[in-house]
Parts: structure tokens; C-alpha cells; sequence
């Protein structure tokens, strides 16, 4: 018996197939968007009850564009149920594959596009469609259709990176069920820049190796995808949405996070023009963004003696699909884990940090992101998403436009935002748990403070869903702590972890832009929920063309207590780009993350039985 947070495997997908053309649920025009693990409530998952294996499925019928969410019971091998989505409360089924791979043929049929490219000089079959999701404008119009808007860029030779030449001012919104092209919008004719991207460059010839051995084989092991490295255990979940999840994560026996995953992301756009004001994604709610996962390999994208893990998913047939070392696990050194040479007693001791490793990566149109989390020998857990790859671009109207960077002559890079919302469910020494927020505060001249040199910590406790919608405050060194009320240390307090946010700018279009209202969740760097098992993503189920108020704002409305409680941390982190010329034509990795770290878990330094690298390491 499988155990209820296993991975699907390639029989369960087949079995959920089987199962849906048993019940008559799919025709030739059915594809499968999305096939999932129903993750059972925690608690009876904890409490080890036989809990049924489900899987969730998202179908599209391309000919109709209807969309059904189904429940399968794979362990009575039955349908538990099949229902049908309206497209225009909830929400559109996620963007297929196939129905990218249409949009030239699509466009190629508008007499409207093909005018514009002419206009232009363009031959159709040099010009690339740019497939993007629509977003929600309330057009009455497109109200119930599955909708695309569409950007263009010139390949006069199809080894040349599209990305150099934007086709700008050119904008089409195609209906992908009708296929046809619903409005073709030329707004301003700007010159398509020149310059190639150039890569192939002569490599430098200075940089010498770096080996990276452990003659005695890694630290970790593994077994049934549980992970046991010192004194940390977890056990290893991948889903087609959100990618890799940690489950399960505890450290000498005590448990810290029951799930964590990345469960959202929003790349906003800040360019106004007709052409692209509607840009933005949704990459993991638009796209599952997991089904473009990286196959890593050895010595390029990690390094070291390495675990690969293989993600089985599935295409848009409902056939598993692996991929193979979709995630990579291995040991860092990470420098001094502590050191003191004392005056008194003539010590000088050094022990040296390292970290577990657990990463994937992923390609979504012109980016690239990798997923890193990290696991230190003192207890501390951090995420780090690295963003590289090429930005999208545009034509760059002249000096001092305010929207955009000129990156290359004639070539802009608007300004944008990528935006991550972590999941955190919270189990620090047990289901109880509570939030209080930590500032460092600025004490003033009196009776106590006559000097003026002091400065103290005020602890606020957040105790409902309204309370807990925060904003990082860095100039107070803003922290969360997390707390067991139940559970303390020995010196008489709650033991606890504290998230470090790194504080940057959250979602920064206006209050009244549909972008604000369909990603909510973006708005605050925190938000702490009551623990509900079907309170997965944080801008809601169906995201793409979504309406307003989904995911977070509507739980939250029913402001419950999250004092002393099972609860559910999202926090918001991210980058805002401002691109630079050196982002040209490839970006350098650019880092965005946060850190959880013991405050009060441990009596002590638990790294004081760490031992002394071997003298051979050390010359």
C-alpha cells in the first residue's frame, strides 16, 4: 500500500484514463489539462488512517470548448464525480499545448493580420505568434470563450533568437475553440529592430576546473521518495501545477512543515501602451508551469554526487509522461557553520556548514526559473527561486520612455514584476500553532532609557485571517514567528520558527486594475489562514481568464481565528526587473527567496556535535 502523499505513478494515471472512458467521459476531441493527487486532510493522513487514493482531472473538449473537473477513486476504481465548469464565474480550463501550436495556422486565415503584416513588409511565414494569456477585462465579447492575445516577432532565419526583433504596436485576440481571430488591433507601426542577439562569442580561456567529490559516497539516503540527510527528514511530492513539493519536513523527530510548495506566481507587466497593457501571467495557474520542467544533467545544472528524481505526468491525452531527472538533490559546502578563537582559554575551533539540496527548473516561453530549496545542519530552511533565460521585449520608442529599458538599439524590455506565492503549511511541534509578528523598535529618552542607547522587540500576536494580511516592514527588521502555544523550551517559552521575508516591493499596478483584483494574493508579503484541505492556490482553482475576488480574499472574508490553530502560511515573494543592457541577450540568474529559521525550537546551538572537516580538507 502506497503511502497517501506518494507520487502518482505512471499505473495510476493509466488507471484514471481507463476509469473516465469506462464512465463515457471522453470523446476524440477530450484532452487532459491537468491530473493531480487528491492530497487527503492532513489529519487523518497523520493519523494514519486508510485514507482512498483520488486523482483529480481537468478535461477540455477542444471542438466545445467545455471544460470538466472529475474525482476519481482509484483505490474502488470508480468516478466519484464529474462536474461541469462554467467558464465565466470560475474560470477557463488552463491553456493547452495544442492550442498554442494553432495560433499561426489561426492567424494565417485573418485577412485583418495578414494586412498588418504586409503593411510591414512581412512575409507570414517569417513572422512568430507569441501566444499569451488573455487575462480578465470584462469584454462582453469574449465572455464564456477561450481566449489568447497575441504578440509577434520576425525570425528572417530560423536559427536566429526571436526575442531580438518584437513586431510591435500588432496585437490580435483569438478565440481558440471558434479559431478565429475575434479583433486584430494595429495600433502604431514602430520599426522592427536590427541588431542580432548574438551568443556565440569565443569563451574565455582562464577559468580552471572545480571538482566537486565525496570519496565516501553522499550523507542523504532515500527510500520511497522519503529523504533522510543528518538529522532532517522529509519525503519528496511533484504535481503538474506546482512542481516539487516538500512534505513532511521535521528535524530530529519534530515536526516543522507538514507541505510546502510554491503554489502561485504572477508576472506583471508595467507598459500602458494599446498593444500590451493587458500583459500579464499567471505561470502556474494559466500554464502548470511544472509540465515544462528541466530533464537536469550531471555537471551543467547541479554539481557534485547527485540524486535525480523523474517526475511522472501526463499529456494532453491522458498518457503518463516522465521526465526524466526532473529533480536534483545533492550536498553543499556552504562556509564557517560557527568559529571562535578565545582570548581566555586559548581555544580556536571551526566547524564548517553545509546544505541539502533539493532543486528543479523550468522553461515558460522566454524564461527560464529554478526552484531551490536548502536544508542546513542548524535547522534553518530556505527557498531561493533563480529567474534567467531572455526577457520579453519590445520596440523602445525613444529616450526617456518611462515604461521600458532600451536594452540593445531599438530594443526596449519593459519593466515587470515575478511574483511568487510560497504555501506553507505549518506544523512547528505539532497542529497548534499561532503567528506573531516581530519588529525592532527605537526606544525613546526617559527614566529607563536615560542614555538614549536602548532598543527593544515588540511582539504582536496576529489572532484572525485580517489581522494576518501583512506588509514586510525592513527598516524594523520585520520577522514572523511561529509558534507552538502548546510546546515550550526550557526556558518556559513557545518554541518556534521565524519566516525572514526579504521585503521588496509587492504588486505595484493601481488598486482599480484587474491585474490587482485577479492576483490579490500579491498584494501583502503575508497572509495566514486556517488550514482547509481544498485551499490550494492562493488566486483560486481556475485562474486563467478568472474574474476577481478568488483564492485568498474569499477565504479570508470569513475572518477565522488563526490563534493557536492548524494554520497556513502564503507569503509573497519576488522580483521587481528593471532590465538592465547586461540582462542582454541572455539574463544572468537574479535571486528572490526567504529563510525559516529556528527562534527558540532548540535549547541550544544544535550544531555542537557537528565534527571537524578532516585535515585533508582543509589545506
Amino acid at each position: 500500500m502506497s503511502h497517501p502523499l506518494s507520487r502518482l505513478t505512471a499505473d495510476e494515471i493509466n488507471a484514471a484514463r481507463s476509469l473516465l472512458e469506462a464512465a463515457g467521459a471522453l470523446a476524440e476531441s477530450t484532452r487532459f489539462a491537468y491530473v493531480g493527487l487528491v492530497e487527503p486532510d492532513k489529519r487523518l493522513v497523520l493519523g494514519g488512517e486508510n485514507v482512498p487514493r483520488e486523482v483529480r482531472v481537468l478535461l477540455l473538449d477542444r471542438a466545445t470548448g467545455r471544460g470538466r473537473d472529475c474525482r476519481i477513486d482509484l483505490s474502488a476504481g470508480s468516478v466519484v464525480s464529474i462536474d461541469e465548469l462554467d467558464p465565466v464565474a470560475a474560470g477557463q480550463i488552463p491553456i493547452l499545448d495544442e492550442e498554442f501550436m494553432v495560433i499561426e495556422e489561426i492567424l494565417a486565415e485573418s485577412p485583418e493580420w495578414l494586412a498588418a503584416l504586409e503593411k510591414r513588409g512581412l512575409p507570414v511565414e517569417e513572422v512568430r505568434a507569441c501566444p499569451l494569456s488573455a487575462g480578465h477585462f470584462g469584454y462582453e465579447n469574449e465572455a464564456g470563450k477561450r481566449m489568447i492575445r497575441v504578440l509577434a516577432f520576425h525570425q528572417p532565419d530560423p536559427k536566429e533568437l526571436v526575442w531580438a526583433y518584437p513586431i510591435d504596436g500588432l496585437v490580435a485576440y483569438v478565440d481558440l475553440t471558434g479559431r478565429v481571430a475575434l479583433a486584430v488591433h494595429d495600433h502604431q507601426q514602430h520599426p522592427i529592430p536590427r541588431e542580432k542577439a548574438e551568443w556565440e562569442v569565443p569563451p574565455r580561456e582562464t577559468l580552471k576546473a572545480i571538482e566537486i567529490t565525496q570519496p565516501d559516497g553522499p550523507s542523504f539516503t532515500v527510500e520511497d521518495d522519503v529523504v533522510t540527510w543528518e538529522k532532517w527528514q522529509l519525503r519528496i511530492g511533484f504535481d503538474m501545477r506546482e512542481g516539487l513539493i516538500l512534505n513532511q519536513i521535521s528535524f530530529d523527530g519534530r515536526p516543522i512543515v507538514y507541505r510546502a510548495s510554491i503554489a502561485e506566481m504572477v508576472v506583471p507587466y508595467a507598459d500602458p501602451s494599446p498593444a500590451r497593457f493587458w500583459q500579464n501571467y499567471f505561470d502556474i495557474g494559466e500554464y502548470l508551469f511544472a509540465r515544462y520542467t528541466n530533464p537536469l544533467e550531471l555537471g551543467c545544472d547541479c554539481l557534485g554526487e547527485i540524486h535525480y528524481f523523474d517526475a511522472t505526468l501526463t499529456d494532453e491525452l491522458g498518457a503518463p509522461r516522465t521526465i526524466p531527472n526532473a529533480i536534483c538533490m545533492h550536498e553543499e559546502d556552504y562556509g564557517v557553520l560557527w568559529k571562535h578563537t578565545d582570548l581566555f582559554n586559548e581555544m580556536s575551533e571551526t566547524r564548517r556548514q553545509r546544505r541539502l539540496v533539493i532543486s528543479f527548473f523550468v522553461t515558460i516561453g522566454n524564461y527560464d526559473y529554478g526552484f531551490y530549496w536548502y536544508l542546513y545542519l542548524d535547522g534553518t530552511i530556505q527557498l531561493e527561486s533563480k529567474a534567467t533565460g531572455v526577457v520579453f521585449t519590445s520596440a523602445y520608442p525613444g529616450a526617456g520612455y518611462p515604461y521600458a529599458t532600451e536594452i540593445a538599439p531599438g530594443l526596449g524590455a519593459p519593466f515587470h514584476q515575478h511574483l511568487f506565492s510560497a504555501r506553507l503549511d505549518m506544523m512547528v511541534d505539532g497542529l497548534r500553532n499561532a503567528v506573531e509578528e516581530v519588529d525592532a523598535v527605537r526606544v525613546p529618552v526617559g527614566p529607563d532609557n536615560p542614555y538614549g542607547n536602548a532598543f527593544a522587540r515588540r511582539a504582536t500576536r496576529l489572532t484572525t485571517e485580517s489581522q494576518g494580511q501583512r506588509l514586510a516592514d525592513p527598516a524594523a527588521g520585520r520577522v514572523w514567528q511561529i509558534v507552538n502555544p502548546e510546546v515550550t523550551n526550557r526556558l518556559g517559552r513557545p518554541v518556534g520558527y521565524a519566516l525572514h521575508p526579504a521585503g521588496l516591493p509587492v504588486l505595484l499596478a493601481d488598486e482599480s486594475s484587474s491585474i490587482h483584483s485577479r492576483a490579490a494574493f500579491a498584494t501583502r508579503h503575508l497572509w495566514v489562514t486556517r488550514y482547509a484541505p481544498d485551499e490550494r492556490y492562493p488566486a483560486g482553482d481556475l485562474v486563467n481568464q478568472s474574474p476577481a475576488g478568488a483564492g485568498l480574499p474569499a477565504w479570508t472574508a470569513a475572518d477565522r481565528s488563526i490563534d493557536g490553530e492548524d494554520i497556513v502560511l502564503w507569503h509573497t515573494f519576488g522580483l521587481t526587473h528593471f532590465p538592465r543592457t547586461e540582462d542582454w541577450p541572455i539574463m544572468p540568474v537574479d535571486y528572490a527567496g526567504f529563510i525559516l529559521k529556528p527562534s527558540g525550537f532548540f535549547d541550544r546551538n544544535p550544531t555542537l556535535d557537528v565534527p571537524k572537516s578532516a585535515a585533508r580538507h582543509c589545506h
